[in-house]
């Protein structure tokens, strides 16, 4: 008897593409069903999706048969499968050992021998990392004279030497730039349960978004201070808007930066509270976080203030310029 899968794989290979509807209907199983089938072909990097719904087709991975025949030692295949994410140019995800031997291919290396490498450069990038965090105060200590940040963390690293952006810092620039919900909601569910268990730990009892610069129709900050509903209070911060929007990412020097945040992050706020968390999608400099720690204990709001950034630069004043 054909499994199911082997019957949709068939049909879009005979076709070159075709709509869930069509599989749906040639299956004869209903919508449900046969996107349950269609998942687990596009888990195992099968085939992959084009187009956004209403309008959405299903392709045959062009590495498969590549995958199959390239076998990577099982302890590095874990690591490349957990950890590896390529989007292509055409914006075609592709994860785990498919995407990487696609990576490898397109840089005319051998995936066995960079399979060893890239397993060795994420492990001695992710000794950083203690409890799911990355203490970024040295960074900032050695960056800036007055640091008013209490504790600094990241959640990951932006990218790694080599191999570039990490898997979460792709999805982090895919989801700001694209303004892809679908993106945006796999951030949150990667972030939240670790700031959940940071806001416990650190005994926080606010929280505050750092305000966007680029106007957007969907803002990343906006839709993840909405999606992660914490149940703490938010202290205001307003960014200040001026004739000319300067974005921090378009400014190079330090103390551009510093200029920057000083004058364009205003808090709104009155109420006291021992430990606030400031949250940040990318942090370069620090120089956001640092001057609106500033002005919190300026005013007095707080005796504790924590920056945590979903990805930061590995070392030195590295601008992030993308996000």
């Amino acid at each position: 008897m054909v499994k199911t899968e082997d019957k949709i794989l068939s049909y879009i290979k005979s076709k070159g593409q075709a709509t869930p509807s069509e599989l749906s209907h040639y299956l004869g199983i209903n919508r449900a069903a046969t996107h349950r089938q269609i998942k687990k072909l596009m888990d195992q990097n099968i085939i992959y999706k084009m187009g956004q719904s209403p309008t959405v087709f299903y392709a045959l991975s062009e590495n498969v048969n590549k995958t199959e025949q390239i076998k990577l030692a099982t302890k590095d295949t874990k690591i490349i499968n957990e950890n590896f994410l390529l989007i292509s140019p055409s914006g075609e995800r592709k994860s785990g050992t498919t995407g990487f031997i696609e990576w490898c291919e397109k840089r005319k290396e051998d995936p066995k021998k960079t399979a060893v490498d890239y397993v060795a450069s994420y492990k001695k990038f992710d000794k950083y990392k203690k409890d799911g965090l990355i203490d970024g105060k040295y960074k900032i200590k050695h960056t800036f004279k007055e640091v008013f940040l209490d504790k600094v963390f990241y959640l990951d690293f932006y990218s790694i030497e080599r191999f570039g952006k990490t898997k979460i810092g792709q999805i982090l620039l895919y989801a700001k730039q694209s303004q892809n919900k679908t993106l945006i909601g796999e951030l949150i569910m990667e972030i939240k349960p670790r700031i959940e268990s940071l806001i416990k730990k650190l005994s926080v009892d606010a929280v505050g978004f750092i305000p966007p610069t680029v106007k957007r129709e969907l803002q990343l900050m906006k839709e993840i201070e909405r999606q992660l509903n914490i149940s703490i209070p938010t202290i205001s911060l307003v960014k200040v808007k001026k004739e000319i929007s300067v974005p921090q990412k378009t400014l190079t020097k330090l103390e551009d930066r510093i200029e920057n945040a000083k004058s364009t992050i205003v808090l709104d706020e009155s109420r006291k509270f021992k430990t606030i968390l400031l949250i940040d999608d990318a942090l370069g400099s620090g120089a956001t976080l640092n001057e609106t720690a500033k002005k919190i204990k300026a005013q007095g709001l707080a005796d504790t203030i924590i920056g945590l950034a979903i990805t930061g630069s590995f070392s030195g004043f590295e601008v992030i310029s993308e996000v």
